[in-house]
């Protein structure tokens, strides 16, 4: 993995017109990076790209959504035609949503998966070929702790980041032989407005009061991964916890995540009981 210089790097950033892409966009402009910004909505890219110039940032946006085809080749298009090539690319952009499995739609998880994962790839796959040209060039995911250890009533989302993980890996070997390094983060609990823009939030405890981390930190901490040459970054102290405790003492979550759900369900399971007497 490669150390490098933010300043003069050609960066697109996905779903940058809030919460972590958004501080990632404009920290890195701030370093002196020609930031290509992307997300659906204009207004909240029009209010970042005037931060950002009024810093004297360089920075163009790109109203779009990731999911579509045309506008995945508008934003490497506009890297080529603004900046004449691309260095970094953030996969930043995705969705979630909270519940048990059992009781959520199946379109809801085909939705996660179809902007956390498959738009991921292949904003990854039009981006690769520009990359190979690049300036230390690399490519950042921004996945999930619980993409490293899956919580319940987190399955949809949590199995959208461990294909985000996988794909990470395998693709950091075959990237390799064009230098062009893979970088994957995995944030905590943020303070962002992520748990508004679920798509469904049905979990019964919700995990809200411990978002600790704010975007500005996530953002840091991505930059400093990619000046670093760092492959894996596991951010807040709750989330290094839980990943080495997966690694080394599983059973140890794996008692309190049954435990925890049969609490919740006390009375579920007490008139199951009941019936069988």
């Amino acid at each position: 993995m490669a150390r490098r210089k933010i300043d003069g790097l050609r960066i697109l950033v996905t779903g940058a017109s809030q919460g972590i892409g958004r501080a990632i966009a404009v920290d890195a402009a701030k370093s002196g990076a020609k930031v290509i910004a992307t997300a659906r909505s204009a207004d909240l890219l029009n209010e970042l790209a005037t931060e950002v110039r009024a810093a004297n940032g360089s920075i163009e946006t790109v109203t779009s959504d990731i999911c579509n085809p045309a506008d995945r080749q508008r934003m490497v298009q506009m890297a080529l035609d603004r900046f004449g090539g691309l260095d970094v690319l953030i996969n930043n952009a995705g969705i979630g949503a909270t519940g048990h499995f059992m009781d959520s739609d199946p379109e809801i998880l085909r939705t996660i998966f179809e902007t956390n994962y498959f738009a991921l790839c292949e904003i990854t796959r039009l981006a690769i070929p520009h990359l190979k040209q690049g300036t230390t060039p690399a490519i950042v995911n921004i996945s999930s702790v619980v993409g490293r250890r899956a919580l319940p009533a987190r399955s949809l989302y949590a199995s959208s980041k461990f294909a985000v993980a996988g794909f990470s890996e395998a693709i950091r070997a075959e990237l390799a032989k064009d230098n062009i390094d893979v970088v994957v983060v995995n944030p905590g609990l943020t303070q962002t407005n992520f748990s508004q823009n679920m798509l469904e939030a049905k979990a019964k405890i919700s995990l809200d009061h411990k978002r600790g981390m704010t975007s500005e930190q996530v953002a840091d901490a991505t930059l400093n991964a990619l000046i670093k040459g760092k492959s894996e970054v596991t951010l807040t102290f709750d989330g290094k916890l839980l990943v080495f405790l997966s690694r080394f003492f599983p059973w140890i979550i794996e008692y309190k995540a049954k435990k925890t759900v049969r609490k919740l369900f006390a009375e579920e399971i007490a008139a199951r009981e009941m019936k069988r007497v």
